[in-house]
């Protein structure tokens, strides 16, 4: 099979594609052929050794993966061999076949395409964790959502619309703007040039109820001083940088600061997190979600995919084709 490897942390240029014998078979697993599988930000953490998880090396890379089941083990029952199906498989994604646990395979709903089965799980359910979770977000409320024209924030952009907020969405370009607003913001700003913390209390007339922040750095900093009274900040990543957040501006209006890990917490809270996927499902069959088209890469370009991801090069996600 042809998989990508990282053999040490460091640049993403020192990734290789190997040729590498197919994965045995065990009881309760699955072969897949791989036809899309998910990039996402923290991928490129993980293999410059960035991240707060350092896996022993060397190590493969990928997580989120659709394909064709080709091979099934003893006692597996709940799929079959041709099933289109989606799986986080952890690590070893970004190849043209993998090996899991029948236990983590689900079929790929009819309604949604193959790019979108291998880029919806890390984004909508950090989402839904986020938002229903962690926030319990009240219909009617307005969120601000930094990074919009990224995966993690386009998400948070639909599942925000789809649960009654309204929803301002912060990004660089036109083409993410405007893809925010296809996914229901009501109004968008330039986080090039405009000033986003007034021009979303201007937005939302005075102040915002949320803030959804991947983004972190001084735009997070200055985006906290535009919540008002109760105002929740939901502090989910940092691609601009960890932030310092001033205590007296958290005190001042009664704001609250609310972290969103949701990696950590589902391997706590498995059977929470299946009934999470399982409500994600269920409101992109019957079309309250609509996960964006991601942009394609051959596998053999995984590297140049990963750069363009990490300097926001793309809007929206990018799946990897074998």
């Amino acid at each position: 099979m042809q998989t990508l490897v990282c053999k040490q942390f460091g640049p993403l240029d020192d990734l290789v594609m190997e040729d590498q014998p197919s994965p045995p078979l065990g009881d309760g697993d699955v072969r897949i052929s791989v036809t899309a599988c998910g990039i996402n930000f923290v991928d490129a953490l993980l293999c410059e050794g960035k991240y707060q998880i350092k896996p022993p090396l060397p190590f493969r890379p990928g997580s989120e993966v659709v394909g064709r089941i080709t091979e099934i083990g003893t006692g597996v029952t709940a799929v079959a061999v041709g099933d289109r199906v989606f799986a986080p498989v952890g690590f070893g994604g970004f190849s043209d076949e993998v090996v899991t646990s029948s236990m983590r395979v689900l079929r790929l709903p009819d309604a949604m395409s193959d790019g979108q089965g291998a880029t919806f799980t890390q984004s909508y359910l950090t989402g839904w964790f986020a938002l229903v979770t962690r926030a319990k977000v009240e219909a009617g409320k307005t969120m601000l959502v930094l990074g919009a024209g990224g995966g993690v924030g386009l998400a948070a952009v639909d599942l925000g619309r789809a649960l009654g907020l309204r929803v301002i969405a912060a990004a660089s370009s036109a083409d993410k703007r405007e893809l925010a607003s296809s996914k229901g913001a009501f109004a968008t700003i330039d986080s090039s040039t405009e000033d986003v913390k007034e021009r979303a209390k201007e937005l939302a007339g005075g102040s915002i109820d949320y803030l959804y922040d991947p983004v972190g750095g001084d735009l997070g900093v200055a985006c906290l001083r535009a919540l008002g009274e109760d105002g929740q900040y939901l502090v989910v990543g940092f691609v601009g940088g960890i932030q310092s957040l001033p205590a007296n501006q958290v005190l001042l209006r009664n704001r609250r600061v609310t972290g969103v890990d949701w990696g950590a917490w589902v391997g706590r809270h498995p059977k929470e997190n299946q009934q999470m996927l399982m409500s994600v499902l269920e409101w992109i069959a019957d079309g309250r979600l609509n996960p964006v088209e991601p942009a394609a890469y051959p596998l053999s370009q995984a590297v140049q995919a990963l750069k363009d991801m990490q300097n926001r090069k793309v809007a929206g996600k990018v799946i990897l084709v074998p």
